[in-house]
Formats: C-alpha cells, structure tokens, sequence
C-alpha cells in the first residue's frame, strides 16, 4: 500500500526518503526498510508492507487496555499488528513487535471486516494494541474512520512516540488513549527504549490539551526506573503538567524479551506508588499485574 506523500519527504538528491509517520523519522534507502520494519522505500516511493495484516483480533474487556474510566463495563475490539518503532530490551510483546514473520503469522482483513466484527460482538469501540498502532496509520485511520460512523468509539494504546504530522492525524480520529511513560529518565529511554523521552512528554501534553481522553501506564521494573525520586518526579508531571484527574496505571514487569535476568517487580514498590501518587493529588491510581 503507497503511503500518503504527506507523511514522508523525498531526497532532491537521491532516492532516499525520510519518514514522518513517527518520531525516529528515519531515512530509508531504496530498498530498505526503517526502524519499525513496516515501511519500505521502493524506487522512492513509501510503502505499508503491512496494510490489511494484523497478528491478533479479539472482543475485550476494555479495562484489559488498560482503561478504566472509558466506556468501563464495556468490551472493545482489539487488533494487534507486528513491528515497533521503540526497541525495548523489556518488551512484553516482543513476539509480535520485534520476532516474528507477518508473512506467515498474519491475518489479512479488510478495514469492512474490522467493523462488521466489533458489532458483532457487541463491542462499543475498537482498540489499535498489543503492538505501536502509529506504524500503521494508513490501515488504523482508514479502519477508524469507519468505525466511528458506525458509532464505535476508537482507542489507542501507545508508547506516545508520534511524529509531529503523524499526532495531527490520530488526534483527528481517536478517542482515547492510554500511552505508557516508561520512565522519567531520558537515560531510560535512550538506553532501554531507543527513543527520546522529551517526544513522549510533549505528546502526552498535547493529547491532553486536545481533550481526549487520556490514562498512563507505568511499567515499574526493579534497579531501573523504581526509585522513591523517580516515581515523585513521574507522579509530578501528571499533576502538574496534565491533571490529577488522569488516571495513573502502575504495572508490575516480569522477565522478559532482554531482560530475563531480572526480577518480578516487588509489589511493595507499587504499593508505595500509589501512596505516592495519593500525596501529589492524582485522584485515580490502579494496580496492574498484582
């Protein structure tokens, strides 16, 4: 599928093209492919190597999102695909983000089908997750668009890391949000994640200018990113730079992807979280994986 020419700029000098569908805009070269191994640059032209394939569909609970204050009670119809454009050594999903063949795992399904399948079973919106919904934004927009003239209402479960064209178009189609803040160290983010934690700082405020509706999860991991200073500084940014009404997620890590060697998180630690978040004013705080 040939990717709108808005969301990539061709080389005056060569057949190489920088992609904008997320933050990593990465320069592909003829015949390459970028970070998220979606993307291909074919004779300079962008093509969704993925458009119409998905690894998983589902009816869900929407609270599995995690949402708890949309639409709760409510199942929505969740569609996963392959790829990522992080790279955490953490990766709950590495399976399907990082080691995998769509070729032979994937699911070919039209936009029409999506829908038709979520009435079906009787869900109130669709939910792009289990793997970074943005790269594959030709696919997700066009199945939206359609949802939601069916009246299904259409989430995103994100790592946040949108380009500054690609935010302009989800904020144009979806509902809500939930988006993880993986830490609140740019050394985290650089190390562990291959990404730039300032990106997912401003998204998450302009998300919520835009007045979308918007839960954060926190996947706390021992050693890492579960210090007493870090959570407060986490716990800070909510309150102060969004609002204590976004509901907070803090989740508990297992061994996983490149991290086996470390331990589940200590439920104590979250435990404290949450008396943490209590004392900054967030008025609505959840548990995850305990």
């Amino acid at each position: 599928m040939l990717v709108s020419n808005e969301l990539y700029k061709k080389s005056s000098k060569t057949q190489k093209i920088r992609c904008e569908i997320c933050a990593n805009y990465c320069k592909i070269a003829d015949g390459n492919v970028g970070i998220c191994r979606q993307h291909k640059n074919v004779n300079g032209e962008l093509f969704d190597e993925s458009y119409g394939i998905v690894s998983s569909l589902s009816p869900d609970p929407i609270e599995k999102k995690p949402l708890h204050h949309f639409l709760p009670g409510t199942f929505t119809y969740s569609i996963g695909g392959f790829g990522c454009n992080m790279t955490c050594l953490h990766c709950q999903n590495y399976m399907i983000s990082h080691e995998y063949d769509k070729n032979s795992r994937g699911i070919k399904i039209t936009p029409e089908a999506i829908v038709e399948n979520a009435l079906r079973y009787n869900c109130q919106s669709i939910a792009w997750t289990y793997n970074e919904p943005t790269i594959h934004l030709p696919f997700s927009k066009k199945t939206s668009l359609m949802a939601r003239q069916k009246n299904l209402k259409v989430i995103y479960v994100s790592n946040g890391y949108f380009s500054d064209r690609s935010i302009e178009e989800v904020l144009s189609f979806v509902d809500a949000f939930n988006i993880d803040l993986k830490s609140m160290s740019s050394d985290f983010y650089k190390k562990v994640c291959g990404a730039d934690l300032d990106v997912v700082l401003d998204n998450l405020k302009r998300v919520y200018m835009e007045g979308k509706h918007l839960e954060i999860t926190n996947l706390i991991i021992n050693d890492y990113n579960d210090s007493i200073e870090e959570i407060e500084q986490l716990c800070d940014f909510v309150a102060d730079e969004l609002g204590p009404e976004v509901p907070l997620h803090f989740s508990r890590a297992f061994p996983y992807y490149k991290m086996k060697d470390i331990n589940p998180t200590r439920p104590e630690i979250l435990f404290k979280a949450r008396e943490i978040a209590i004392n900054k004013g967030i008025k609505n705080i959840h548990l995850g994986n305990i």
